[in-house]
């Protein structure tokens, strides 16, 4: 039996969703439709009379399954410019995408199936009809989408569809997908007091409320506890730079589209920095460097700032402000594999303090047929870094996969993509190779035989940026946080005003070890009191009535156990600081 190519047939499907768009709302002009993770979609110029809404999907998915019984084989050819644009003449999109095909002298095909024809340069269901079972797909939603993700173009209007191998898999899929709906961290965020964004600030800008800063603080010192006991030295440095910095690194030009615009003063120009690496360097060559001070391991929260166009943005996912976990390794060639083994153990460390079960490193290489642009242009060390990263993920047993072109400019990385509880996939962090740029600053160290050596750079940020991680955690505990790491981590709840005093002297006691707390003194009902409470998600609430003031303790309560008991003062507090330094 011919094994599924999902990718094959979620592209099919793109074509299918076309064809009927085009054929139920003449006028209509057809851009671009990939496959995606998921399924596909395909974006479309509507007529003016026309809006599109979500209603109108099964329709369109009714009508996608009818074609499919008729789609039995794809045809395809190559024509010229001339012939391409009579073709698609009355079609702008498709005019400017056969211009840039021409540009790049590459061949110019049409692949038709059915009654449909699209600019296209393959990769289909060989026998859609046969291949692509009727109930393994369907039309999901709606989206407005600018051309070729620029917000300066004109807003298309994005159809999306889920296609899995089989109607089981599309089933689990949505299951997952309703899950994560109610774990959005967008909504989560704004129903906790996490984060907010505000026009006035900027899109992409996040703002961090109470409760976020608590989970960042928690976050910065989990990492700076871990980076000192790991031999780390912090330092701080500044949030812009001189264009100078930049060139010399070499993110001017292959990294200018993702930097913000510079600001010209004093005759020259300054940049917002985008990555901690130049700061570092330029904090290593401040003074002289001996092999005995290697490896240095200099550890930052650095503020960045990332050019993101408007229509990538999302939520804390994708921003244009992030603080970065940020680390740079300088270290020998021998020191090398000692020093990459154990940032990927720190990685495992954090998996088992959030609970991740699944994840799988991704190391990035280089295309050798890019150097010199994609890539700095160094055959011999490309592969000499790679095979030393490559032999300390099979010797650590580590799981990896390998993916061809998708290394940064100046070396090898790592990209470590995580599950979270309900099974959505995440990138969270990195971890990189530089050969390159250490060079450029001339950074050396003074080796045992009195020559000087550069030293080769690792980029490592387990936690990657606050904002990322903070958003996959919301996601990954929907909203319930562990004890350590929760916003409010304990709500005492006093029946009446007759329990204020013993509610107030337990609040003082948890509030002088920094427990977050909070205490309800108002005259609303216990019952809404509790309401209110388990709105908050604390972990912990400490209810306080006339039976327990009969026998000198409270009662705790737990969020995710129900109700532990009566405990005196003294045993909550134990066990609840237990609890929050052993970060359980």
């Amino acid at each position: 039996m011919k094994e599924t190519n999902i990718e094959h047939n979620r592209h099919t499907l793109a074509h299918l969703l076309a064809s009927v768009v085009l054929e139920l709302y003449p006028g209509t002009k057809n851009t671009i439709g990939p496959a995606v993770d998921d399924g596909f979609y395909y974006d479309f110029e509507f007529p003016a009379d026309i809006k599109l809404s979500e209603k109108e999907l099964p329709a369109l998915e009714k009508k996608m399954k009818g074609h499919l019984k008729s789609w039995t084989k794809f045809t395809h050819k190559e024509v010229s410019v001339a012939e391409a644009k009579e073709a698609f003449k009355d079609n702008p999109y498709k005019i400017e995408l056969i211009e840039e095909i021409s540009a790049k002298g590459e061949k110019i095909t049409l692949y038709t199936c059915g009654n449909f024809t699209d600019l296209c340069r393959g990769g289909h269901a060989e026998n859609p009809a046969k291949e692509i079972p009727h109930d393994s797909f369907k039309l999901s939603r709606i989206a407005g989408a600018y051309w070729r993700g620029n917000e300066k173009n004109k807003m298309l209007t994005r159809i999306y569809g889920l296609a899995f191998p089989t109607k089981l898999e599309l089933d689990d899929y949505e299951t997952v997908r309703v899950e994560a709906e109610k774990r959005d961290h967008r909504k989560l965020g704004k129903e906790m007091g996490i984060f907010t964004f505000d026009e006035d600030v900027g899109p992409g800008l996040p703002l961090w409320l109470p409760n976020g800063t608590a989970i960042v603080d928690e976050l910065e010192k989990l990492a700076k506890e871990t980076e000192f006991n790991g031999g780390y030295v912090r330092v701080r440095t500044p949030h812009i730079a001189k264009e100078s910095m930049y060139k010399k690194s070499g993110h001017l030009p292959y990294y200018e589209d993702s930097m913000f615009p510079p600001m010209e003063y004093e005759g020259g120009k300054y940049y917002l920095k985008a990555m901690n690496c130049p700061h570092h360097h330029k904090i290593f060559s401040a003074e002289q460097r001996s092999y005995r001070q290697l490896p240095l391991r200099l550890a930052e929260y650095g503020t960045c700032y990332r050019h993101e166009k408007s229509g990538e943005l999302f939520g804390l996912m994708r921003v244009r402000m992030l603080e970065m976990n940020d680390a740079h390794i300088y270290c020998t060639e021998e020191q090398f594999a000692d020093e990459f083994r154990a940032v990927n153990e720190m990685y495992i460390h954090y998996f088992k303090v959030f609970g991740v079960k699944k994840y799988i490193m991704r190391f990035s290489t280089h295309d050798p047929k890019r150097l010199g642009d994609k890539y700095v242009d160094d055959p011999l060390l490309w592969k000499k870094t790679e095979d030393m990263v490559r032999n300390v993920l099979i010797e650590s047993k580590i799981p990896y996969i390998e993916v061809p072109n998708e290394a940064a400019f100046y070396g090898p990385k790592i990209d470590v993509q995580v599950w979270s509880a309900i099974g959505r996939e995440f990138t969270l962090a990195t971890n990189q190779v530089d050969f390159a740029v250490p060079k450029r600053f001339g950074l050396v160290y003074k080796d045992s035989d009195g020559i000087e050596k550069t030293p080769l750079c690792i980029h490592r940020a387990p936690l990657g940026t606050h904002e990322r991680f903070i958003g996959f955690l919301i996601e990954h505990y929907g909203g319930n946080f562990p004890l350590w790491l929760a916003p409010v981590q304990v709500k005492i709840i006093p029946v009446g005003e007759n329990h204020h005093a013993k509610a107030i002297e337990m609040f003082d006691k948890l509030h002088s070890e920094m427990v977050r707390v909070e205490i309800d003194l108002s005259d609303e009902s216990f019952g809404k009191k509790i309401r209110q409470a388990k709105v908050s998600r604390a972990p912990y609430f400490i209810i306080i009535g006339d039976k327990d003031l009969a026998v000198g303790k409270v009662t705790l309560e737990s969020r995710d156990v129900g109700q532990i008991g009566q405990l005196s003062s003294d045993e909550v507090f134990d066990k609840i600081t237990k609890e929050i330094k052993e970060r359980k």
